[in-house]
């Protein structure tokens, strides 16, 4: 005896809903009052963000999402009042306004004029219009959040940080990406060496930094005295920091993800200083640090032999290189070695023969290897992504 799909049980219905995309969820809704009660279940939407396009009053909106328990929201576009979303979604625990340039702290004041103790994250990233007053609103009244994104938030200093530092006790990850006016004296308030205006937010697991042209050494000393549970920290393009800072990081224990992206003063020194403490790194990233070469792989060899990922892109390393590191990197998952010019087949067969748990490689502008070396690296069992880019074969190297 066949079942047909309308005598199924809602619980049934909704368990099947569960499994389709956010558009397809609100079609199925709309066949026939059973379906759209099954649809309507909470357990339907959990984790789905309602992405919306705020432009006219829709009284329906707000009690709909409620009903069907969606407590995350982005926000495509703003042009109604901000306070109109914080009032029609009392119990909000997401809240994205990334790139809607045109909130303003009075929009954001006007919305936040108590507490929220329901939202965890706020991205406002892009939003170029805030300043330091945002910060001490979201800082009163928004103590519960976790996360919080301020990347391109240009008109942000070390005083916003203050107001962070002072009323975020329980922030998790903070993104400062390209925050030009932040500098080691704000990095010192996060991490609580000014406790006489601020207890700091030492629970911070992840912080990012990238493009921070003010930061200098002694932000990576706040860091590793104040931040001591700090898991990731991307220090990408800032350009103030030194091998001497990172003798400052060698000591953090808890940091698994260390990202030194187009840093342009870290050397070889530096990776001494990471791989001769106490770090149990499973991701590091050096790509475009001129000044890092074949010593800072037989460094990792020795002390970050734990790697799961390393990126060394357009670094100065040669098959000599690897063949100081692949013999003590049995665990790496992810090796990015594009631009890296002087790598020939002789790496890449060193690399297929001690790296057998491989599963990703950039080759990207690798111009010295060939359809022999690339054989070999296909051969690994476990890869499942290889990016070559601008590699090409020579004419006698192509199959015929």
């Amino acid at each position: 005896m066949e079942t047909h799909i309308s005598g199924l049980f809602p619980e049934l219905l909704a368990m099947i809903f569960s499994y389709l995309d956010v558009r397809d969820k609100g079609r199925a809704a709309q066949v026939c009052a059973a379906w759209r009660d099954a649809a309507y279940h909470k357990s339907v939407w959990r984790g789905v963000e309602a992405k919306l396009h705020l432009r006219r009053a829709n009284p329906s909106l707000f009690p709909s999402l409620q009903a069907r328990g969606i407590r995350r929201v982005q926000i495509l576009s703003l042009r109604r009042s901000l306070s109109y979303v914080i009032q029609g979604m009392p119990d909000i625990e997401s809240l994205n306004l990334s790139g809607c340039y045109n909130l303003t702290d009075n929009g954001l004041g006007h919305a936040f004029v108590q507490e929220i103790g329901s939202l965890r994250a706020l991205n406002l990233s892009l939003c170029k219009q805030i300043t330091d007053s945002s910060l001490g609103r979201i800082a009163q009244y928004l103590k519960g959040l976790e996360v919080l994104e301020l990347g391109g938030c240009s008109n942000i200093t070390n005083t916003g940080l203050l107001l962070i530092a002072w009323g975020l006790h329980g922030l998790k990850s903070l993104n400062l990406r390209s925050c030009r006016h932040v500098s080691d004296v704000g990095i010192g308030h996060l991490a609580g060496m000014t406790r006489s205006a601020a207890e700091g937010c030492l629970g911070l697991e992840q912080l990012t930094l990238q493009d921070c042209q003010k930061l200098s050494d002694l932000a990576l000393k706040h860091i590793s005295r104040g931040l001591a549970g700090l898991r990731v920290l991307n220090l990408s393009f800032c350009g103030g920091i030194s091998d001497a800072g990172l003798l400052h990081l060698s000591h953090m224990g808890s940091l698994r993800s260390l990202n030194l992206r187009s840093c342009d003063n870290i050397s070889d020194t530096g990776i001494m200083h990471l791989a001769m403490g106490s770090l149990r790194l499973s991701g590091l990233d050096v790509s475009f640090c001129d000044k890092v070469g074949d010593q800072s792989l037989a460094y990792i060899a020795q002390g970050l032999e734990g790697l799961k990922s390393l990126s060394l892109c357009s670094c100065h390393i040669s098959d000599d290189g690897i063949n100081r590191m692949v013999r003590q990197m049995h665990g790496l998952r992810t090796l990015n070695i594009g631009q890296c010019v002087r790598i020939t087949d002789k790496g890449l067969e060193l690399i297929a023969e001690h790296l057998s748990q491989l599963t990703g490689i950039d080759l990207y502008g690798c111009t010295r290897i060939t359809k022999r070396g690339l054989e070999r690296i296909t051969q690994l069992p476990c890869l499942k992504v290889l990016n070559l880019g601008l590699w090409q074969m020579t004419e006698s190297e192509k199959v015929r």
